[in-house]
């Protein structure tokens, strides 16, 4: 088991404060099984190296915001590691264009002609997907191979040892995770979810200002949502 441990690629803080997951037969079980979809032939997003991006650029003791994202992104040169965004060059997909919607009716953010959320990341905001992979063109393909326990005991984690935190739940599956919180400790913000399929419930729910609203309660720093 202590080798399974060893090759898991992450934070050395998340290492820290993840490290019974490492070790539990499920983990053990996804690498197993992206390991034997590759060896045939699937393409799976994102790349290896980004599969724990979210968790690489907002280390664990820094996290003051998190948003929940479902799944990778399915198509080509979307994926990053990061929920909602993509990276430079990539067109920014209807869901992003309504979050820089509401971003720039709420706090008046420039739109940026980009989709890469890295300086979120940076500055706190983890932007963590319920499933870190997925399978070429098949959206929610990985679902049910053992992500799920693995981001829930992200949730719970952050929920158990950090103070303060707000989650902003986009979406009726994201707000299907609201349990693993301790609203005594946090702050939960909830939301239609902005994809445009969900009609035009996201905007005007004044997430970006709100969060930093909580975080100046704190005496903590504000994100700067600006890219």
């Amino acid at each position: 088991m202590e080798k399974q441990n060893i090759q898991v690629k992450i934070e050395e803080s998340w290492k820290a404060a993840l490290a019974d997951e490492f070790q539990k037969p499920y983990f053990t079980q996804i690498r197993e099984f992206l390991v034997t979809e590759k060896k045939a032939g699937k393409k799976i997003y994102p790349p290896g190296s980004l599969i724990f991006n979210a968790f690489n650029t907002t280390p664990f003791e820094k996290v003051k915001v998190v948003i929940l994202g479902q799944d990778p992104y399915h198509n080509p040169g979307e994926a990053m590691g990061l929920s909602f965004s993509v990276p430079k060059g990539v067109r920014v997909p209807p869901s992003l264009k309504n979050i820089y919607k509401e971003l720039n009716r709420d706090l008046e953010v420039a739109v940026p002609n980009h989709g890469d959320l890295t300086a979120w990341a940076e500055q706190g905001v983890l932007l963590l997907n319920a499933m870190l992979t997925v399978e070429h063109k098949k959206a929610s393909s990985h679902k049910k191979i053992g992500w799920q326990k693995f981001t829930d005991a992200v949730i719970a984690t952050i929920s158990d040892k950090l103070d303060g935190v707000v989650f902003l739940l986009w979406g009726n599956f994201a707000k299907g995770k609201k349990p693993l919180i301790d609203e005594m400790k946090h702050y939960v913000l909830e939301s239609v979810h902005p994809s445009p399929l969900a009609g035009n419930g996201f905007q005007n729910n004044g997430h970006f200002g709100k969060a930093n609203e909580l975080l100046e309660k704190q005496g903590k720093e504000l994100i700067d949502w600006k890219l």
